[in-house]
C-alpha cells in the first residue's frame, strides 16, 4: 500500500505531531511525506519526498498575520502548478494534516483524501466557538484544505471523530521540574514588543523563544533566544509557567506537563479564538494582545498557582488504526461513501 502523508509547514505544531505520527503510518505500507509552507522551524529526521511552497500564512510582529507579507510570499501560479504536477494518483491513500496542495489536487482528480488536524476538530459544531464570529476565517479553514473525510484533534474530545492532542514522545517521556522562569512563545510579537511588557515584572524569569532573532541575548530578566527544539523543551520541562499564542501543539503540552498556562490568540486567525475558546472553558488563563492594558492580567495569572488538569493518553496506534480499519476494504482500495462524510460526522 502505497501512502501520502502530507503537512502543513506554516507553524511547528503540525510537524512536532507528524514525528509521532509517521511511525504509525510506516506500518500500514509504504509511506512518502508532503510538507508544504515556509514558516516551520522544526525538522523532520526522515527524507521528504515533496517539498512544496504551498500556501503560507506570514506571522507578523504586532500579534497577528502580516497580510501583506502573506500576499507578496504566495504565488498563485505557483502554487496552481503545484496542484496540477502531484501525482495523487499513484497513492492509496492520502492523510491531510490541513495541507492545501494535496488536498485540492485529491479533489481535482475526484481522489480521496482523509483529514487529520486540529482544525477539523475546530470546525466541529460540537468545540468551543468565540463570541466573535468570523465567517471569513470560518471560510478560510473549511476551504483551505478540504477533505472527504474528517478526524480531528482538540483539548477535548467533542464528537467521535475528535481525540484529544498527539503528545509526542519527547515530551511524553520528560520529568517535569520547576525552576522557576517562565517559558514564552509568542511568534507574532517581535523581540521589542515582548521585552516593552515583559520587563515589568522584574522579579520574573522569563525565557522567549523568538523567530525574529537568530543569536540569543539577555535583557536584565528576560533571556531571547532562537527557535531551537530541544532548548525549548528543556525550558518548557523546567517552566515554573508558560505564556504563548492560543496555537494547538504548545498549550497542549504545557497542560500535559501541569504548566501554569496562559495564551494569547492571535489577531486574526480564527483557529486561534477558537483554541482561546475552548482552552478559557477548562481554565485556562487568556489575554487578547500583549497592550498594556492586559498587564494587570499577567500580574494575576503570576500570582495564580492553579494548574488545570487533563488526561492525554497516548492513543496514536489506535487513531492510525481507526482510521484505516473505517475506509479500507480486504483489497487495500479506500472505501468511498454516496453520502456526504462532513455532514454525517457533524462539521460546519
Amino acid at each position: 500500500m502505497k501512502i501520502l502523508y502530507a503537512i502543513q509547514g506554516t507553524g511547528n505544531g503540525h510537524i512536532s505531531r507528524a514525528r509521532d505520527i509517521i511511525p504509525e503510518l510506516q506500518k500500514k505500507g509504504e509511506l512518502d511525506i508532503l510538507i508544504s509552507g515556509i514558516q516551520s522551524d522544526v525538522k523532520l529526521d526522515i527524507p521528504i519526498k515533496f517539498q512544496l511552497k504551498g500556501l503560507s500564512f506570514i506571522f507578523g510582529k504586532k500579534g497577528g498575520v502580516d497580510l501583506a507579507r502573506t500576499f507578496f510570499k504566495n504565488n498563485t501560479r505557483r502554487l496552481i502548478k503545484e496542484i496540477k504536477n502531484l501525482p495523487v494518483n499513484d497513492y492509496d491513500i492520502i492523510i491531510n494534516d490541513f495541507e492545501p496542495v494535496s488536498a485540492w489536487a485529491a479533489q481535482l482528480r475526484g481522489k480521496a483524501c482523509i483529514g487529520l488536524s486540529h482544525q477539523n476538530a475546530v470546525l466541529s459544531l460540537n468545540a468551543p466557538q468565540p463570541k466573535k464570529t468570523d465567517l471569513v476565517g470560518k471560510l478560510i479553514m473549511k476551504y483551505y484544505a478540504p477533505c472527504d473525510y474528517k478526524f480531528g484533534f482538540h483539548f477535548k474530545s467533542y464528537n467521535t471523530n475528535t481525540f484529544t492532542p498527539v503528545i509526542r514522545s519527547q515530551i511524553r517521556s520528560l520529568k517535569p521540574t520547576d525552576e522557576g522562569h517562565y517559558t514564552v512563545y509568542l511568534p507574532a510579537y517581535d523581540d521589542e514588543q515582548i521585552i516593552k511588557r515583559l520587563k515589568i515584572f522584574k522579579n520574573t524569569k522569563w525565557q522567549v523563544f523568538s523567530k525574529h532573532n537568530k543569536v540569543a541575548i539577555k535583557h536584565k530578566n528576560i533571556h531571547i533566544r532562537p527557535i531551537d527544539n530541544e532548548a525549548f523543551i528543556k525550558s518548557l520541562a523546567s517552566a515554573k509557567g508558560v505564556l504563548c499564542g492560543a496555537g494547538f501543539e504548545t498549550p497542549a503540552e504545557a497542560l500535559f506537563l501541569k504548566k501554569k498556562l496562559m495564551v494569547i490568540p492571535m489577531k486574526g486567525q480564527y483557529e486561534q479564538q477558537c483554541n482561546a475558546a475552548a482552552l478559557k472553558e477548562l481554565g485556562v488563563h487568556k489575554i487578547n494582545s500583549l497592550k498594556k492594558k492586559h498587564l494587570p492580567k499577567i500580574e494575576a495569572w503570576l500570582s495564580d498557582n492553579s494548574i488545570v488538569e487533563v488526561n492525554y493518553p497516548d492513543k496514536t496506534s489506535e487513531i492510525i488504526d481507526t482510521i484505516f480499519d473505517n475506509h479500507f476494504s480486504t483489497n487495500n482500495h479506500l472505501l468511498r461513501l454516496e453520502q456526504n462524510s462532513s455532514l454525517e460526522l457533524g462539521y460546519a
